[in-house]
């Protein structure tokens, strides 16, 4: 018994076991099988420090270390399953339906008010062609996204099918429901999901339950599949019809050769860097050296696809870009060199429309950044961890 004891307290204190290991069955260590001398997260942390630091400024400490930490979700209501009992289970864990309930203080009817008092940058606004008219937010009241109180980092338990198999509530960033609102779908209404996948967006839309026509696209066909799951669990069999929607694995940037002039909303959430995915996971990370090219094309990939979408709307109709990306380089002037585009190539002008009254009313839910040159953007923030998330709001005039 002594003997055995002394022999578990020399294993214990020989950390190289390799001694041990008869020659033949020694193996050296591969390099390719080890951790990466530079990680991808470390790439993308390092990028992060040099540009947005210059970017942001003051903030940029503040949305690093939130980036960083674990984010926050959000449980968008499925109405097409059974909505009243998933209403009442989230009410029960302390959650707040953020579209219906933004704000204390009645901060709806104060936007609502005639004499609410103008934004800081109006002059800079002026200068991009940005309404100048600040009208209450159109908001859909079927679209229902809770999330728990600032400060609680609770998670959501995943959500069960009713007697239908539907499921109950999607989890999704929060912020990411933003822009389904902002682009205002009406009764009736054609849209195009140019970038659909996963489909946390898509859904979004068409829990508005307005759409007359949906059609849904990613150029990757495995993510086209991952979202037809989506949809499946979640949309009932005949509302996905050929007469009610399409799914197609087409290339966006062509949209505009394949229907023009065509729908009423255009959403065209864009590839980009990530940030957070970027800094948190090495899987699928844009920032691995071998998708260099990959990452710097992504400027020029995100126009064509913008531009292809506001060919693809209607004159009068609305596009909304919109990314996960804090990278000015991939939001405010991708949408300035796709308007420039639009009018020099294309003949068609467009109107940046104001989103500010959003931002008002979700203030309190959301850390938005201040005045930004064009569009909105919000910042990850550990009061409330959600986004980035950028978006600007395009109206077609011709």
């Amino acid at each position: 018994m002594a003997a055995f004891m002394d022999t578990r307290i020399l294993l214990r204190k020989i950390k190289d076991l390799r001694c041990l290991t008869p020659r033949r069955n020694r193996v050296k260590a591969k390099w390719a099988g080890s951790q990466p001398k530079y990680p991808a997260t470390n790439l993308a942390l390092q990028n992060f420090d040099a540009t947005y630091s210059l970017q942001l400024r003051e903030q940029w400490p503040s949305v690093r270390v939130s980036m960083l930490c674990e984010q926050k979700y959000g449980a968008l209501v499925n109405n097409f399953a059974t909505p009243e009992g998933v209403i009442a289970d989230l009410q029960s864990q302390g959650c707040r339906d953020f579209v219906s309930q933004p704000v204390g203080g009645g901060a709806l009817e104060r936007l609502q008010a005639p004499g609410f008092p103008p934004h800081d940058n109006s002059s800079t606004i002026e200068s991009v062609g940005v309404s100048q008219d600040v009208a209450p937010p159109h908001l859909s009241t079927n679209i229902k996204c809770f999330v728990f109180p600032g400060g609680d980092i609770s998670r959501f338990k995943p959500s069960r099918p009713d007697l239908y198999g539907m499921l109950g509530y999607y989890l999704m960033d929060a912020a990411s429901v933003l822009p389904a609102l902002a682009l205002d779908v009406q009764e009736g209404h054609t849209v195009l999901d140019v970038c659909a996948a996963p489909g946390g967006k898509t859904l979004a839309l068409l829990q508005t339950q307005a759409i007359r026509f949906m059609c849904v696209n990613d150029i990757s066909v495995s993510r086209t599949y991952r979202l037809q799951r989506v949809l499946n669990s979640y949309v009932p069999k005949e509302l996905l019809t050929e007469e009610r929607m399409r799914i197609t694995s087409f290339d966006g940037r062509k949209w505009g050769e394949i229907e023009r002039d065509t729908f009423d909303r255009v959403l065209v959430d864009v590839p980009c860097t990530t940030d957070r995915h970027s800094v948190m996971e090495d899987e699928n990370n844009i920032f691995k050296r071998a998708r260099t090219k990959e990452r710097q094309r992504l400027p020029q990939l995100q126009t064509e696809l913008l531009l292809a979408g506001i060919e693809a709307v209607r004159p009068g109709g609305e596009v909304l870009y919109s990314t996960c990306s804090l990278s000015q380089l991939q939001n405010e002037y991708v949408v300035e060199r796709a308007m420039h585009l639009a009018r020099e190539e294309h003949g068609i002008s467009l109107q940046v429309a104001d989103l500010r009254p959003l931002t008002r009313l979700f203030k309190d839910t959301f850390h938005f950044a201040p005045d930004p040159h064009l569009g909105q953007l919000v910042l990850p923030h550990l009061t409330a961890n959600f986004g980035p998330i950028y978006m600007c709001k395009l109206r077609r005039l011709n």
